[in-house]
Protein backbone atom coordinates (compact mmCIF):
# COMPACT_ATOMS: atom_id res chain seq x y z
CA UNK A 1 0.00 0.00 0.00
CA UNK A 2 2.94 2.38 1.13
CA UNK A 3 6.54 1.63 0.08
CA UNK A 4 9.19 4.55 0.92
CA UNK A 5 12.74 4.27 -0.20
CA UNK A 6 15.27 6.40 0.90
CA UNK A 7 13.21 9.35 2.36
CA UNK A 8 15.35 12.96 3.34
CA UNK A 9 13.53 16.22 3.68
CA UNK A 10 15.29 19.37 4.11
CA UNK A 11 14.08 23.02 4.86
CA UNK A 12 17.21 25.03 3.74
CA UNK A 13 20.24 23.26 6.03
CA UNK A 14 18.09 21.65 8.72
CA UNK A 15 17.81 17.91 7.13
CA UNK A 16 14.45 16.90 9.39
CA UNK A 17 14.47 13.21 7.53
CA UNK A 18 17.39 10.83 7.29
CA UNK A 19 16.63 8.46 4.89
CA UNK A 20 13.45 6.82 5.78
CA UNK A 21 12.76 3.28 4.57
CA UNK A 22 9.17 2.11 5.41
CA UNK A 23 6.10 -0.68 4.59
CA UNK A 24 2.88 -0.39 5.18
CA UNK A 25 0.30 -3.22 4.01
CA UNK A 26 -2.85 -2.89 3.23
CA UNK A 27 -5.66 -2.30 5.91
CA UNK A 28 -3.42 -1.83 8.18
CA UNK A 29 -3.01 0.25 11.07
CA UNK A 30 0.22 2.01 11.98
CA UNK A 31 1.00 4.24 15.00
CA UNK A 32 4.10 7.30 14.43
CA UNK A 33 5.47 8.05 17.77
CA UNK A 34 8.52 10.26 19.33
CA UNK A 35 9.52 13.31 20.68
CA UNK A 36 8.62 16.65 19.14
CA UNK A 37 11.29 17.63 16.09
CA UNK A 38 11.58 13.83 15.52
CA UNK A 39 9.98 14.34 11.92
CA UNK A 40 6.84 12.64 12.19
CA UNK A 41 4.48 15.48 11.00
CA UNK A 42 7.28 16.23 8.24
CA UNK A 43 7.16 11.97 7.68
CA UNK A 44 3.50 12.25 7.60
CA UNK A 45 3.06 14.77 4.80
CA UNK A 46 5.25 13.24 2.35
CA UNK A 47 3.95 9.82 3.00
CA UNK A 48 0.63 11.56 2.15
CA UNK A 49 1.94 13.82 -0.75
CA UNK A 50 1.52 17.23 0.88
CA UNK A 51 5.13 18.03 0.49
CA UNK A 52 7.63 16.10 -1.05
CA UNK A 53 10.67 14.70 -0.85
CA UNK A 54 13.96 16.67 -1.15
CA UNK A 55 16.09 13.86 -3.01
CA UNK A 56 13.19 12.59 -5.99
CA UNK A 57 16.44 11.30 -8.31
CA UNK A 58 17.18 8.93 -5.30
CA UNK A 59 14.41 8.54 -3.15
CA UNK A 60 10.77 7.16 -4.44
CA UNK A 61 7.16 6.76 -3.02
CA UNK A 62 5.01 4.56 -3.93
CA UNK A 63 1.51 5.06 -2.73
CA UNK A 64 -1.41 2.76 -3.68
CA UNK A 65 0.52 1.09 -6.64
CA UNK A 66 1.61 4.76 -8.05
CA UNK A 67 4.89 6.54 -7.86
CA UNK A 68 4.01 9.84 -6.72
CA UNK A 69 7.37 11.50 -7.53
CA UNK A 70 6.73 11.03 -10.79
CA UNK A 71 3.58 13.47 -10.49
CA UNK A 72 3.58 16.97 -11.63
CA UNK A 73 1.16 19.24 -8.86
CA UNK A 74 -2.05 18.53 -10.97
CA UNK A 75 -1.50 15.12 -11.31
CA UNK A 76 -0.77 14.95 -7.46
CA UNK A 77 -4.00 17.20 -6.31
CA UNK A 78 -5.85 14.28 -7.96
CA UNK A 79 -4.45 11.59 -6.78
CA UNK A 80 -4.63 13.00 -3.16
CA UNK A 81 -8.02 13.86 -3.61
CA UNK A 82 -9.21 10.48 -5.03
CA UNK A 83 -6.46 8.32 -3.05
CA UNK A 84 -5.69 9.40 0.06
CA UNK A 85 -7.92 11.21 3.40
CA UNK A 86 -6.85 13.61 6.17
CA UNK A 87 -7.85 13.84 9.37
CA UNK A 88 -5.75 16.27 11.37
CA UNK A 89 -5.75 17.50 15.63
CA UNK A 90 -7.60 20.69 14.41
CA UNK A 91 -10.95 19.68 12.11
CA UNK A 92 -9.77 22.39 9.87
CA UNK A 93 -13.90 22.65 9.29
CA UNK A 94 -14.65 25.54 7.22
CA UNK A 95 -17.15 27.45 9.73
CA UNK A 96 -19.43 29.11 7.37
CA UNK A 97 -20.58 25.40 6.22
CA UNK A 98 -22.73 23.53 7.78
CA UNK A 99 -22.01 19.27 8.96
CA UNK A 100 -22.65 18.49 5.39
CA UNK A 101 -21.73 20.94 3.35
CA UNK A 102 -18.24 20.32 5.33
CA UNK A 103 -18.10 16.38 4.21
CA UNK A 104 -19.22 16.94 0.63
CA UNK A 105 -16.41 19.00 -0.23
CA UNK A 106 -13.81 16.52 -1.30
CA UNK A 107 -16.32 15.11 -3.35
CA UNK A 108 -17.54 18.35 -5.07
CA UNK A 109 -13.17 18.70 -5.74
CA UNK A 110 -13.93 15.16 -7.35
CA UNK A 111 -16.42 16.65 -9.73
CA UNK A 112 -18.97 13.79 -7.93
CA UNK A 113 -22.90 15.28 -8.08
CA UNK A 114 -24.77 17.05 -5.50
CA UNK A 115 -26.84 14.03 -4.83
CA UNK A 116 -23.97 11.20 -4.50
CA UNK A 117 -22.05 13.31 -2.56
CA UNK A 118 -24.99 14.34 -0.61
CA UNK A 119 -26.19 10.82 -0.01
CA UNK A 120 -22.71 9.92 0.64
CA UNK A 121 -22.12 12.36 3.19
CA UNK A 122 -25.79 11.25 4.93
CA UNK A 123 -24.54 7.67 5.05
CA UNK A 124 -21.25 8.49 6.67
CA UNK A 125 -22.83 11.05 9.56
CA UNK A 126 -25.17 8.35 10.19
CA UNK A 127 -22.65 5.59 10.79
CA UNK A 128 -20.49 8.47 12.54
CA UNK A 129 -24.13 9.07 15.05
CA UNK A 130 -24.58 12.37 13.37
CA UNK A 131 -27.85 12.17 11.60
CA UNK A 132 -29.14 15.03 13.69
CA UNK A 133 -26.50 17.48 13.09
CA UNK A 134 -26.72 17.83 9.26
CA UNK A 135 -27.49 21.29 9.36
CA UNK A 136 -25.32 22.37 11.87
CA UNK A 137 -22.27 24.46 11.21
CA UNK A 138 -19.36 23.63 13.40
CA UNK A 139 -19.56 26.01 16.35
CA UNK A 140 -22.71 24.74 17.11
CA UNK A 141 -20.82 20.83 17.62
CA UNK A 142 -18.95 19.65 20.39
CA UNK A 143 -15.19 18.99 19.77
CA UNK A 144 -15.68 15.51 19.52
CA UNK A 145 -18.72 16.11 17.02
CA UNK A 146 -16.32 18.32 15.15
CA UNK A 147 -13.79 16.23 15.00
CA UNK A 148 -16.20 13.19 13.44
CA UNK A 149 -17.38 15.48 10.93
CA UNK A 150 -13.93 15.73 9.71
CA UNK A 151 -13.60 12.17 9.74
CA UNK A 152 -16.44 11.41 7.83
CA UNK A 153 -14.98 14.39 5.01
CA UNK A 154 -11.75 12.09 4.44
CA UNK A 155 -13.77 9.18 4.02
CA UNK A 156 -16.24 10.75 1.70
CA UNK A 157 -14.39 9.63 -1.95
CA UNK A 158 -13.78 6.16 -0.28
CA UNK A 159 -9.84 6.54 -0.08
CA UNK A 160 -7.72 3.84 0.42
CA UNK A 161 -5.36 5.61 3.00
CA UNK A 162 -6.08 7.68 5.86
CA UNK A 163 -3.60 9.95 7.36
CA UNK A 164 -3.86 11.10 11.15
CA UNK A 165 -2.13 13.95 12.80
CA UNK A 166 -2.44 14.01 16.06
CA UNK A 167 -6.14 13.12 15.47
CA UNK A 168 -7.23 13.22 19.24
CA UNK A 169 -5.02 15.84 20.80
CA UNK A 170 -7.26 18.00 21.08
CA UNK A 171 -10.25 16.28 22.69
CA UNK A 172 -11.32 15.43 26.45
CA UNK A 173 -10.22 11.57 27.39
CA UNK A 174 -13.65 10.13 26.76
CA UNK A 175 -13.78 11.72 23.06
CA UNK A 176 -10.52 10.73 22.29
CA UNK A 177 -11.51 6.76 23.35
CA UNK A 178 -14.61 7.26 21.04
CA UNK A 179 -12.49 8.41 18.16
CA UNK A 180 -9.50 6.04 18.55
CA UNK A 181 -12.43 2.96 18.23
CA UNK A 182 -13.75 4.58 15.74
CA UNK A 183 -10.41 4.19 13.53
CA UNK A 184 -11.01 0.43 14.26
CA UNK A 185 -14.58 -0.05 13.12
CA UNK A 186 -13.86 2.07 10.05
CA UNK A 187 -11.04 -0.47 9.20
CA UNK A 188 -13.58 -3.26 9.41
CA UNK A 189 -16.30 -1.71 7.60
CA UNK A 190 -14.38 -0.03 4.70
CA UNK A 191 -10.85 -1.40 4.89
CA UNK A 192 -9.07 1.62 4.75
CA UNK A 193 -5.25 2.04 6.02
CA UNK A 194 -4.39 3.83 8.55
CA UNK A 195 -1.63 5.99 9.42
CA UNK A 196 -1.44 7.85 12.69
CA UNK A 197 1.01 10.30 14.37
CA UNK A 198 0.22 10.73 18.21
CA UNK A 199 1.40 11.27 21.12
CA UNK A 200 -1.43 9.79 22.86
CA UNK A 201 0.17 6.29 24.67
CA UNK A 202 -2.93 4.02 24.44
CA UNK A 203 -3.57 5.13 20.75
CA UNK A 204 -0.38 4.48 19.70
CA UNK A 205 -0.67 0.97 21.44
CA UNK A 206 -3.64 0.22 19.83
CA UNK A 207 -2.10 0.09 16.25
CA UNK A 208 -0.91 -2.98 14.77
CA UNK A 209 2.66 -1.85 14.31
CA UNK A 210 4.15 0.93 16.58
CA UNK A 211 7.47 2.86 14.35
CA UNK A 212 9.12 4.71 16.88
CA UNK A 213 11.14 8.16 15.53
CA UNK A 214 14.35 10.00 16.42
CA UNK A 215 15.90 12.52 14.97
CA UNK A 216 14.67 12.07 11.70
CA UNK A 217 14.99 7.93 11.22
CA UNK A 218 12.66 5.28 12.14
CA UNK A 219 14.51 3.51 14.95
CA UNK A 220 12.56 0.69 16.33
CA UNK A 221 9.24 -1.04 16.04
CA UNK A 222 6.95 -3.15 17.61
CA UNK A 223 4.21 -5.19 15.81
CA UNK A 224 1.07 -6.19 17.81
CA UNK A 225 0.02 -9.78 18.15
CA UNK A 226 -3.19 -10.73 18.60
Amino acid sequence: MIQANNIHKYYGDLQVLKGVNLHIKKGEIVSIVGASGAGKTTLLQILGTLDQLSNKKEGTLLVNGTETTNLNDKDLAKFRNEHIGFIFQFHQLLPEFTALENVCLPAFIKKTSKADAEKRAKELLDFLGLSHRYEHKPAELSGGEQQRVAVARALINNPAIIFADEPSGNLDSESADNLHRLFFELREKFGQTFVIVTHNKELAEMADRKLSMVDGKIVGQITVTA
